[in-house]
């Protein structure tokens, strides 16, 4: 059954859910996955957003993310200006993927000593599915409170991370595991009902083998 949501898609600044809305997003991801507003910036666009991005206002929409606006920004159009005023350097190119969904861009970020490659598409209606993360694949829709763990492929990390939450009263909606190969390079994300309180995350930056550790608060609620 639709919803309203789908039947009239986000508020929004521009002429596509698609192209407009669902870029914002992605670069308002990007930035709260890397942990901070980029410094350099290389994002890649594919497919449809390639061939129409610039007309739909795309490729303005995933600087406007990457600076924190949202979708119902009303400076969004203005975001290369600003992103200039703000330090954030960007190139913008066109880039064939393969496999990739038409409405698909790849961005790399850097800020300080941070980085993050982040491979996401535009689905519709403002939604997003984010398919890679620093090479590795994944699947998830950043709709809700998600906790981000890289780490390496090593016994009793799944333990541990799933210890801590249960030790904050933290429930686990959805679990996905992903590596590049055994023993490697792996990523955990977590969709969770609470916020998941700064101490713990804390905790899990410390632990032998991890490597990075993100939480993406979507509710937008404080923690406890």
């Amino acid at each position: 059954m639709a919803s309203i949501f789908d039947i009239l898609g986000p508020v929004m600044v521009g002429p596509s859910s698609s192209h407009t809305a669902g870029a914002v997003r992605i670069g308002l991801i990007g930035r709260q996955l890397l942990g901070r507003q980029p410094e350099k910036a290389r994002i890649y666009l594919h497919g449809s957003f390639a061939a129409t991005g610039e007309g739909h206002g795309t490729d303005r929409a995933i600087v406007a993310g990457l600076l924190g606006m949202k979708p119902d920004d009303m400076r969004i159009p203005d975001s290369f200006k600003i992103a200039k005023k703000e330090k954030c350097d960007f190139t913008i190119q066109k880039k064939e993927i393969r496999g990739a969904h038409p409405n698909t861009v790849q961005m790399i970020l850097e800020a300080g000593d941070a980085s993050l490659d982040i491979q996401a598409c535009s689905i519709g209606g403002g939604r997003i599915v984010v398919s890679k993360l620093d090479g590795i694949d994944v699947n998830f829709n950043a709709e809700s409170n998600t906790l981000i763990v890289h780490n390496q492929d090593q016994p009793g990390h799944v333990a541990q991370v799933a210890n801590i939450l249960s030790q904050k009263n933290i429930n686990i909606a959805t679990m996905q595991l992903f590596r590049d190969k055994r023993g490697g390079y792996a990523v955990m994300v977590i969709e969770t009902d609470q916020i998941i309180p700064d101490s713990a995350i804390s905790w899990l930056e410390n632990l032998d083998g991890i490597i990075k550790v993100t939480f993406l608060n979507v509710s937008g609620a404080e923690e406890e």
